[in-house]
């Protein structure tokens, strides 16, 4: 046989290479980087405001509003101490966190039982009252406060806590309705059943069984009420005048007044966000714990 009928040798299978992954990295660091610039400037444009009112009032009234701004100055703090001093912040801080906690503790007290019977009351009429509810709440606030001005004038009580808290009740029932309500419908009906099949009434299934099951819908609804009310100011504004005054209502009396006093109103405004900035910080383990547990099908 000659040389050139010799079968050549067999080459070895060499294996293809994988697609260089560095390319792929890269565009995934670049789409990170991207979306961490957007992050930080949209955290930048909300923070802005309360930064800029923080230095305004930690600044001497000479320099507090000059344009262009004075970022170099001694810090101060006569404007809290002119606030508390020369005006009754203390009275309104008071009135705010009462009219608050109280419209809070009623609405929950009414919504849980509602929420409950709604969850578990299938048909047309749970369905009408549902959304009859939404209605009410996204009505124009000033067409269901204006009433409620009416109606306190003729009862006496207006400008009184008393007044406002139960407006707050009738403005935000309905949420709470809407938010207890979906929490309830994720606890299965065998839970109900077999309760009731111990003995238990229907009142007695929900204080022993369900509001011990509802611990995180519960809170989660609280908050959101508790926030809505300590921040409300169109309610406030229509329904007092002096003696129930809230903050909000008392930083908008002292906008477009004398620099001392604008410096009273960003030193209030201030003091009623570091509450509500403590409180979220807080309570926002149970809060995500809670509206994970609502989106969760059971």
């Amino acid at each position: 046989m000659s040389t050139l009928d010799t079968p050549a040798p067999a080459r070895a299978a060499v294996p293809e290479t994988a697609a260089d992954p560095r390319p792929r990295r890269s565009r995934r660091r670049g789409r990170t980087l991207l979306v961490g610039g957007i992050l930080l400037l949209v955290c930048w444009a909300m923070l802005s405001p309360v930064l800029w009112t923080a230095m305004a009032v930690t600044k001497p009234t000479d320099v507090a509003f000059l344009d262009p701004p004075v970022f170099t100055y001694t810090p101060t703090l006569q404007a809290f101490v002119d606030l508390w001093q020369t005006t009754q912040f203390y009275k309104y801080l008071l009135n705010t966190v009462l009219v608050a906690v109280v419209s809070t503790v009623v609405a929950l007290v009414l919504g849980i039982p509602a929420a409950y019977a709604l969850s578990r009351t299938p048909g047309w009429v749970s369905a009408a009252l549902l959304i009859a509810a939404l209605v009410f709440r996204a009505l124009p606030r000033f067409a269901v406060v204006l009433p409620m001005y009416d109606i306190s004038r003729a009862l006496g009580i207006y400008d009184t806590t008393f007044a406002v808290g139960a407006a707050l009740v009738a403005i935000n029932q309905p949420f709470s309705i809407w938010l207890l309500r979906n929490f309830f419908a994720e606890i299965p009906k065998e839970l109900d059943e077999a309760a009731m099949l111990d003995g238990c009434s229907r009142w007695q299934t929900l204080r022993r069984v369900m509001v011990p099951m509802m611990g995180p819908g519960i809170l989660t609804a609280g908050i959101f009420m508790f926030l809505f009310a300590f921040q409300e100011y169109l309610t406030a504004n229509i329904l007092t005048d002096v003696v129930a005054r809230t903050v909000p209502v008392f930083i908008a009396t002292q906008l477009g007044q004398t620099l001392p006093m604008l410096q009273q109103a960003g030193a209030a405004a201030i003091l009623l966000t570091l509450p509500v900035v403590a409180f979220a910080f807080i309570a926002q383990r149970y809060l995500v714990a809670g509206l994970g547990a609502g989106s969760v099908k059971g």
